[in-house]
């Protein structure tokens, strides 16, 4: 058997704010030497003109997007049948405003309903999705107490906090 082999993914966004809530994104993958435009906004209840998805919008897409995505290529490395695929999920917050009006969220829960048509039995479905799961680069990000680092430049003056 071969050892195992490590890769690399790396993606850099860059995004400004533009008019009331958007925020116009550029999210660059160098090594595929591709561009993705991207933007955020909010509806008018939270200040927004509505012109694109809010954030949590994209990113419900991105992890229903990612584990689909590893489901039909783990599929094919597996050699098992996938004659449907559909994701159905749930993503559920709570905020908490302060004295101060700003809020703090926090996650309560995700939910995540995988509807597969195969002619393989249930075990090597379990196995797939078990596989999909671990190769879901966004589902790893949020299953692992990963610290984000957060730098400020003030002024002209970085800030770790």
């Amino acid at each position: 058997m071969a050892d195992n082999q490590t890769f690399e993914i790396i993606f850099e966004a860059n995004a400004v704010a533009v008019g009331k809530m958007r925020n116009d994104i550029e999210v660059s993958w160098p090594r595929m030497q591709e561009t993705f435009s991207l933007a955020t906004d909010e509806g008018a209840f939270h200040g927004g003109d509505g012109t694109a998805p809010p954030p949590l919008a994209l990113f419900a897409a991105a992890l229903c997007g990612c584990l689909m995505t590893q489901i039909r290529a783990f599929a094919k490395r597996m050699r098992l049948s996938l004659d449907g695929l559909q994701l159905s999920s749930k993503f559920h917050w709570q905020g908490e405003t302060t004295p101060s009006n700003v809020y703090e969220t926090q996650p309560i829960e995700f939910e995540i309903i995988i509807h597969i048509e195969s002619s393989n039995d249930q075990e090597r479905i379990i196995e797939l999705i078990t596989a999909a799961k671990l190769g879901c680069f966004i589902e790893q990000s949020l299953s692992k107490d990963f610290p984000i680092k957060h730098y400020v430049v003030h002024n002209g003056e970085s800030i770790e906090i």
